[in-house]
């Protein structure tokens, strides 16, 4: 959920002065991106993972601070619960051998954290969703001990006025009342970043959402929640829901929330986002920053409060400001190389539809993209799409005889290692065409082992260890 804050309390003089720097700087971002029209086509990409730690009886430990100082990374970080913790790359150029650059990193990274955990007498895990989390582990006392997450969960239930209720109907219905923001840390992911020229960034930005459904489907990783099957990606509703708060006017139920898939494509410009930003959601957490500045501290704290499954992003290179799009839908896990070939082939896709886009116009709606990617998340491969054409489809099969080779033929555009592509995409399409996404190997392990959840974590730990890619894990 980004930066620490120095506070956890506020008054109407901080929500007003916070706001109108955040005016001044949304203007001022227009002509900051003008001015960085012409800079070079350069394109980077990067990786967030979030993780768990679980003690041995494969439940969550609330050992986030003890871990991180005995690990002292400095790309790695808490998260919300204090058994979350996550992991960054650092950013590299999209092109040659990044793709083998980004999986060194990762894996590097985590080897030597799950061994620091270890002498913890901990295991680190990557899942979607940890099967054997309960509701009574989220509570505020397993919250970090961060200023942040205190006042996010004060403004959030203030801006509610009322406690979270969730509902989600799947195999089976969950539905229960939880009094803090604490369900939103049942929910962990993969979250891809890529840095794009600022003249296709609005563009790449509605590329990335009519690849949402696709990539949802394909990194799946979250069928239950509180011993009930859910969703394929249980993550989607769970995270929508857990922080759900509206626009101004109360309206918390309103067409425009502050975790949602959007209300519709950038038509001009990637600014369009924040704009919608300033004026359609309250501030959550008006820090004291000084006065507005070129270096967009209000905007980029105020949108770090807005969580579209696809978020662009500022940031500053040099000095210079640059657009990147952060992709959400993607779960963490099963294994490391899992999630390279999803990282691999979003890459790929987004690229070939931001080509598109810029040759054909939109030739999907939003509207059908939104619809797309629930039901995808809901149903997975299984699920029915609408295509490029307005065909309806099984998933499935467009996965396999459509985006497969627009990523290829975007990996390739980006002069990607073919060595590289021809890899992490195999491990896709082996992934779809045996339908054994890391929420169908769940599902099927429950099949034969009578719903056993610590019975299902401690072979899923397993497997994910030995590194086998999840297309290949026995039931």
């Amino acid at each position: 959920m980004g930066q620490e804050i120095a506070g956890v309390s506020f008054n109407d003089r901080d929500f007003e002065r916070f706001r109108q720097h955040l005016r001044d700087e949304t203007r001022q971002l227009e002509s900051l991106l003008s001015a960085a029209l012409s800079d070079a086509d350069n394109r980077y990409a990067g990786l967030e993972l979030e993780a768990w730690l679980l003690d041995k009886t494969m439940h969550p430990a609330a050992i986030n601070d003890a871990f991180l100082k005995r690990l002292n990374d400095p790309l790695a970080n808490a998260e919300l619960a204090k058994f979350n913790i996550e992991f960054n790359t650092d950013p590299l150029p999209l092109t040659g051998d990044a793709l083998s650059r980004l999986h060194r990193q990762l894996q590097n990274a985590w080897s030597n954290a799950s061994q620091q955990a270890q002498k913890l007498n901990a295991e680190l895990m990557m899942v979607g969703i940890l099967p054997t989390l309960s509701q009574d582990d989220l509570n505020v006392l397993n919250m970090s001990d961060m200023n942040r997450y205190r006042a996010l969960n004060e403004q959030i239930l203030a801006a509610r006025g009322k406690p979270v209720e969730l509902d989600i109907s799947g195999e089976d219905h969950l539905k229960l009342t939880h009094h803090d923001v604490m369900l939103e840390s049942a929910a962990t992911s993969l979250q891809l970043h890529t840095q794009v020229p600022l003249t296709v960034a609005h563009h790449f930005y509605n590329a990335s959402i009519m690849a949402s459904a696709a990539m949802v489907a394909v990194s799946a990783n979250s069928p239950y929640l509180f011993g009930h099957s859910l969703w394929q990606e249980t993550r989607i509703p769970l995270f929508e829901q857990a922080i759900e708060a509206g626009g101004f006017a109360g309206a918390a139920h309103g067409p425009i929330k502050r975790v949602s898939f959007g209300s519709g494509y950038a038509r001009h410009s990637i600014l369009e986002c924040f704009e919608e930003n300033l004026e359609h959601f309250p501030v959550l957490l008006p820090v004291d920053l000084g006065e507005a500045s070129q270096r967009m501290e209000h905007l980029r704290l105020h949108n770090g409060t807005i969580w579209r499954w696809n978020r662009p992003l500022i940031g500053f290179n040099g000095g210079k400001p640059h657009v990147r799009i952060e992709h959400r839908p993607p779960a963490a896990g099963p294994t490391i190389t899992d999630m390279l070939a999803n990282a691999a082939f979003f890459y790929g896709l987004s690229h070939a539809y931001c080509d598109r886009l810029i040759s054909h116009g939109i030739e999907l709606s939003f509207a059908d993209a939104r619809d797309n990617f629930y039901k995808a998340a809901r149903y997975g491969l299984d699920s029915h799409i609408v295509d490029l054409e307005g065909q309806h489809q099984r998933l499935q099969a467009y996965i396999l005889e459509q985006c497969l080779p627009m990523a290829a033929q975007g990996l390739d555009k980006l002069a990607i290692n073919r060595s590289d592509s021809d890899k992490y995409l195999g491990i896709i399409e082996q992934r779809v065409r045996k339908s054994q996404t890391g929420s169908d190997w769940q599902r099927a392990f429950m099949a034969k082992n009578n719903g056993d959840f610590q019975s299902l974590t401690r072979h899923y730990l397993f497997h994910q260890q030995q590194g086998e890619v999840v297309s290949q894990w026995p039931i």
